[in-house]
């Protein structure tokens, strides 16, 4: 196994040369692309907007029931926009325990890991917040890892608002570890790896049905399209981070979440989110979706 292999994360220009010897041409088939432009990304991660909230899963024993092919950043192809996405049926074993005392009541945010609260490289980098060791194949390689901007405040205020879950579709080898150094206070009641995501056209999909919490209370924070592919309706998407330390996207989530945590389902507030950002894509006035998004109708 080569070393990005062990991390799922979008491509970052400035490190193809960063890679493990002989990594260079065997990226993970999980890598999600960002090659397409930001404004057409914005758009293709909201196509939760012609897409009915309440899709039934195909039966089991209709395999010719086959979802709208994806694009590399994970939005819908064009002309794709009204074509639903199968979800798989829910396991009789679900991926979370019981809701505990202390989060009886508040609704589940599923945070992902890389290019949303970290950035992660094999190639050093000097103002590296964490040194993670992991072995590959015998082998001892550092991983040297930068927390976005604001990522403990916005930890921290999702810990006190929300059932927090860590759900990230690399190694436990390497985000175990990376997540005890940059979860401090037990934010994350739990921690989903690869082997909770569905492999699903290239991707590793983060499926909620399988957590075992009510969907109109679930939500996922993740920068690639391509996790949330079933459940896009539950979506707050985030731009992918790599290094730009004057990034405020975490902090500008907050008076968002704190919204949220208030209303009796995630649906109406993440649909208005949605049309927030269609609005910015339009009219270009970025952090101010969060805002618009979080006033009463």
């Amino acid at each position: 196994m080569d070393g990005p292999a062990i991390i799922t994360q979008v491509t970052n220009p400035k490190e193809d040369e960063g890679r493990l010897p002989g990594a260079g041409e065997k990226a993970s088939q999980c890598n999600v692309s960002l090659k397409k432009q930001r404004s057409r990304s914005i758009l293709s991660s909201f196509f939760c907007c012609f897409r009915d909230y309440n899709v039934e899963a195909p039966p089991p024993s209709s395999p010719s029931v086959l979802p709208p092919l994806v694009e590399e950043n994970g939005g819908l192809q064009k002309g794709d926009q009204r074509q639903v996405i199968p979800i798989p049926s829910p396991p009789a074993k679900y991926l979370l325990p019981e809701v505990t005392v202390l989060d009886y009541g508040k609704k589940c945010v599923v945070i992902d890991l890389d290019e949303t609260l970290v950035h992660s490289s094999f190639k050093p980098i000097s103002n590296a917040d964490f040194i993670v060791p992991v072995e590959i194949d015998g082998t001892i390689h550092q991983v040297y890892v930068l927390k976005r901007p604001h990522v403990d405040e916005f930890l921290q205020r999702m810990g006190q608002l929300f059932e927090c879950v860590l759900f990230t579709a690399s190694l436990a080898k390497y985000a175990d570890p990376v997540a005890d150094l940059l979860d401090r206070w037990g934010v994350f009641r739990a921690r989903l790896f690869r082997e909770s995501c569905v492999f699903h056209r290239g991707n590793y999909v983060k499926d909620l049905s399988r957590l075992g919490r009510e969907l109109s209370k679930v939500i996922i924070v993740d920068n690639s399209p391509a996790s949330y592919i079933f459940h896009p309706e539950n979506a707050v998407p985030v731009q992918s981070w790599f290094d730009d330390m004057t990034d405020t996207e975490l902090l500008d989530l907050i008076p968002f979440f704190e919204g949220l945590s208030r209303e009796d389902d995630v649906y109406s507030m993440l649909h208005r989110l949605c049309n927030s950002w269609i609005h910015m894509e339009l009219f270009g006035n970025f952090p101010c979706c969060y805002r618009a998004a979080t006033k009463w109708n």
